[in-house]
C-alpha cells in the first residue's frame, strides 16, 4: 500500500503545479446563481494560497463577487490540471497594483494601476484538487496503451485534493 503524502506536501504539490500556469478560469455566480467562468491571467505566478488578478471596479465580475465571494479557478498546462475553491475580495490598493503591474496586464488594461477603474481580485484558496501526468502526452498514452492491453485500469497519472 502506498503512503499518502502529508497535508503539506499536497500544499507545496499544489503549488508547484500552479506556478507555471499564467491563465486560468475564474469562475463567478450571476445574480441568477448560473455559473460564469472567464480566462484571468495571474499576477503572482509563485502560488503560495492566494491568486491575484486585476480587473476593472464596473465589470461584471467584480460585481458576481460582491454579492457572492465564492469562486473556483482552474489552471491547466499541458499535463496537469489544478481546481481550486475559495473566496474573493475586491481590493483597491495602488501599491499592490503597481507592484504586480506589468505589459501584460497594460495590453487589458492601458488606463494604468493608478486609475481608479482598476482594482485587485485576491482569491484566498481554500481547497484544491490536481491531476499530474508527469511526462506530458506521451506517457499518458503508454498508460493508456498498458491499460488497454493489460485489462487493468487506466493510471492517469498522480491526483490529490486538500484543504489549503
Amino acid at each position: 500500500m502506498t503512503e499518502q503524502p502529508s497535508h503539506a506536501d499536497q500544499v507545496r504539490r499544489v503549488a508547484d503545479l500552479a506556478k507555471d500556469v499564467r491563465v486560468g478560469m475564474l469562475t463567478t455566480r450571476d445574480a441568477d446563481g448560473r455559473l460564469v467562468a472567464r480566462p484571468m491571467a495571474q499576477q503572482e505566478v509563485g502560488f503560495d494560497g492566494d491568486l491575484w488578478f486585476f480587473a476593472e471596479r464596473d465589470s461584471r465580475k467584480v460585481a458576481h463577487l460582491r454579492a457572492d465571494p465564492a469562486v473556483g479557478v482552474t489552471l491547466t498546462s499541458s499535463d496537469s490540471w489544478v481546481s481550486i475553491h475559495g473566496t474573493a475580495e475586491v481590493v483597491e490598493d495602488r501599491a499592490k497594483a503597481r507592484e504586480l503591474w506589468n505589459p501584460w496586464v497594460e495590453a487589458w488594461l492601458p488606463q494604468g494601476p493608478e486609475d481608479p477603474s482598476v482594482v485587485l481580485v485576491k482569491v484566498t484558496a481554500r481547497g484544491a484538487e490536481y491531476w499530474d501526468t508527469p511526462g506530458g502526452r506521451i506517457a499518458s498514452v503508454v498508460s493508456f496503451v498498458k491499460a488497454k492491453v493489460t485489462g487493468e485500469r487506466y493510471d492517469g497519472g498522480e491526483h490529490g485534493t486538500t484543504d489549503m
